[in-house]
């Protein structure tokens, strides 16, 4: 992969977590979007999975299905919880599945998954 092919997939991926959730507060949420936004930027803590790995940090190592908090398992129950009637769980649900939309795109833009 070429530096500009590599700058670019990183200004999607980091320009979608923490961008989109903004967009995201301001549809869904008009009158609440400041704090949705907050709620679901802050659901990138589920990131912190990728300490139980060895090396920390892998260039080449797709964290979806990889780290217990990108996996299919995580992903049903991020689901689960847009039923509970709160706007707040659902924008932490929103903001965990995005995370995972955003690292699948990542994933596939490497070339790490077909």
């Amino acid at each position: 992969m070429d530096v500009n092919t590599d700058l670019l997939r990183h200004i999607i991926h980091y320009s979608f977590h923490l961008l989109m959730p903004v967009v995201f507060a301001k549809l869904f949420w008009k009158e609440n979007w400041g704090k949705a936004a907050l709620i679901m930027l802050a659901t990138m803590v589920i990131d912190v999975d990728h300490l139980l790995a060895d090396p920390i940090f892998d260039p080449n190592r797709c964290s979806i299905g990889f780290h217990p908090l990108h996996t299919v398992w995580a992903a049903i129950a991020y689901g689960c919880l847009l039923a509970v009637p709160s706007w707040k769980w659902r924008a932490v649900a929103i903001g965990c599945l995005w995370h995972l939309c955003t690292d699948f795109i990542d994933c596939w833009l490497s070339g790490l998954i077909d």
